[in-house]
């Protein structure tokens, strides 16, 4: 692969046919593909994802990030008519909430939507999203009570690359088994291809623990920068608790379910720092420290995601792997198929 420099942008491309984006899970989940790669030995293993347990080396603990997506999806108009749709990003100061909002605005705009839910525009960022505040018979909404509306009102906000509306079934299946603390917008994909039965035995099996890092709708934003040392990466909220940070302390070898994960303990490693928001940006260039194996999907062209894969095991190979996924059909994406770095 001539000319590849994994601090350009364009180096992270490749063409992905229409056909193998994921547009729901597999059924059941466990019978999703794995590939497994062996970074030791250098070789490519195609297996199922039932099977993965056996892969993975015994002494190994198991992180997940144990968010909960919200239906952060809304419909409205605007007071003045005019259709608007809303996507909650995340929560700000002083019950303020980013948003992505389809529809022109103006700081100062009101929108309405079902259960006499009203946002009103408070700023407009450069970057395209907007922060609003909520109102309900003229109280301001905090996040309790959004979250509580939004279950009611609310749409699970599918990645835009499956072009489809959500659908019932989709409140279960883009959600982990182990999903607990609200405030997501998009899921830890890696984690949806557990059953029960194959969740049960891997913590039977493995040392398991979790993070919570509350993915923002940023992770679906192309990097726009031709330079990957340019691109300014998005900031999403995280918390360790005390047992995971034991765990992250020690010299156990631990394998990340996820970016999500890979990225939360990552900035702690190199922070100590327990809670806040992370905005840490893992590429070639800046490889991760502390977490040896990934469990991931596959994913977007030029993504800051595809960047994080490289980080362990560099451009060439992962373009490599790539094609490999792709010639054997491989399904990509949110719903798709799953890879294993070792």
């Amino acid at each position: 692969m001539p000319d590849l420099d994994p601090l350009q942008v364009a180096s992270y491309d490749y063409k992905l046919p229409e056909d193998l984006i994921a547009t729901k899970p597999a059924e059941p989940k466990d019978s999703a593909r794995l590939l497994i790669y062996d970074r030791k030995s250098d070789t490519i293993t195609h297996a199922i994802f039932r099977d993965i347990l056996g892969f993975i080396p015994h002494d190994t603990a198991i992180l997940l990030n144990d968010t909960k997506v919200i239906k952060a999806r809304i419909f409205g108009h605007k007071a003045s008519g005019g259709k608007v749709e809303l996507l909650l990003n995340s929560p700000q100061p002083n019950n303020r909430f980013l948003v992505y909002i389809r529809g022109k605005v103006k700081k100062g705009t009101e929108l309405l939507f079902e259960h006499n839910l009203k946002a009103v525009v408070r700023q407009l960022h450069a970057d395209g999203t907007r922060s609003v505040q909520f109102y309900r018979h003229g109280k301001v909404v905090d996040f309790a009570q959004l979250h509580a509306i939004l279950e009611t009102i609310g749409h699970i906000p599918l990645p835009p690359y499956i072009k489809r509306e959500d659908t019932v079934q989709d409140a279960s299946d883009y959600q982990t088994l182990f999903a607990q603390k609200p405030g997501a917008v998009a899921a830890p994909t890696a984690s949806l291809h557990f059953t029960d039965a194959l969740f049960q035995e891997m913590q039977e099996r493995f040392t398991t623990g979790y993070v919570t890092l509350h993915v923002g709708a940023g992770t679906f934003k192309p990097v726009e920068a031709s330079e990957l040392e340019a691109h300014v990466m998005h900031s999403e909220t995280y918390q360790i608790p005390p047992s995971t940070q034991k765990i992250i302390d020690s010299p156990q070898k631990i394998l990340a379910v996820g970016t999500t994960v890979t990225r939360t303990i990552e900035y702690y490693a190199r922070t100590h720092q327990s809670s806040g928001a992370c905005d840490l940006f893992l590429h070639p260039g800046n490889p991760p420290q502390r977490v040896e194996y990934l469990l991931t999907n596959f994913h977007l062209p030029r993504s800051t995601l595809l960047m994080l894969v490289a980080s362990f095991i560099g451009l060439e190979k992962t373009l490599e792997i790539y094609h490999e996924a792709i010639s054997k059909k491989y399904v990509f994406f949110s719903y798709g198929d799953a890879m294993l770095i070792l």
